[in-house]
């Protein structure tokens, strides 16, 4: 399977929306998209993940990657996962919380959450 990432624009924020499998071929795709962004003067991006069926530890490195190069900039990341994401959910959840990394980013349900400025994180 393949990856794709779709370009969005919601306010202030470039939604990256992610489907298909991170993996070692695939994840330098995502960075690209996320170091485009930052190029374009973008400072506030959300990788939707909620389309992504497999992540692997390079997928994992991409996000971390992208978590400290938002910081770098004073810019911020947030990730939506699935609404159970948090409980029983994805596959990118798990692997963030089996490797110990989950709790480095926001994560939100949706786009609309995840743009909405007063809303909280989900809890890790």
């Amino acid at each position: 399977m393949t990856l794709k990432v779709a370009e969005d624009e919601q306010g202030p924020w470039a939604v990256l929306q992610v489907s298909g499998e991170m993996d070692l071929v695939t994840s330098p795709s995502v960075r690209q998209h996320v170091h485009d962004a930052v190029a374009e003067g973008r400072r506030s991006v959300v990788l939707d993940l909620s389309g992504v069926q497999f992540c692997d530890s390079s997928g994992v490195g991409v996000l971390i990657a992208a978590r400290r190069l938002m910081r770098s900039c004073q810019g911020r990341l947030r990730l939506i996962l699935p609404a159970q994401g948090a409980v029983d959910g994805s596959h990118v959840n798990r692997v963030l919380a089996a490797l110990g990394v989950r709790r480095l980013f926001e994560v939100y349900p949706d786009v609309a959450t995840a743009v909405d400025e007063a809303a909280a994180p989900l809890s890790a």
